[in-house]
């Protein structure tokens, strides 16, 4: 088994049905608020690795919500910091879009180790707040797929 971390990985948007988002803040990198992001593991699939990694960065089940899997993908350049946890001349990784809707704010359980501190927001002043560019636009992509679903599910 390779001790390289996949290339692949999932964003999971968690929200509320009004629209208030998680962010949680990188312990590496102070300042740097996301979404739940993870690599998948092993033959696991783009779904169990949304679960694992909701339950490992929030404390939350994501089973217990509205999980969606939007069936987009976004491919991005590794910060060259961060390649050496992937096999030598990898550079870019493929990251598949997923939504929690939750039926209201509650607290989390961050990692310890890897987030700091959470926060809820609104969702507009959560996407101005977000580090990453396809972050930001999946946040800002919300409203337009509950107004097209009637909910976040689709």
């Amino acid at each position: 088994m390779s001790h390289y971390k996949r290339p692949v990985s999932v964003l999971v948007v968690i929200h509320t049905p009004a629209l208030d988002v998680l962010l949680l803040e990188r312990a590496a990198h102070p300042g740097y608020w996301q979404s739940v992001t993870g690599s998948q593991e092993g033959e696991e699939s783009l779904l169990a690795t949304a679960c694992r990694e909701v339950m490992e960065e929030t404390g939350l089940d994501a089973t217990a919500g509205k999980l969606s899997d939007w069936q987009q993908e976004n491919v991005y350049e590794i910060f060259a910091e961060w390649r050496h946890r992937y096999a030598p001349g990898v550079t870019h990784n493929t990251e598949h879009v997923f939504s929690l809707e939750i039926p209201a704010i509650q607290p989390v359980k961050l990692a310890p180790g890897e987030h700091i501190a959470q926060r809820w927001l609104p969702w507009q002043e959560a996407a101005s707040a977000c580090f990453s560019a396809s972050n930001r636009d999946a946040i800002l992509a919300l409203p337009g797929r509950q107004a097209r679903t009637g909910s976040i599910t689709a």
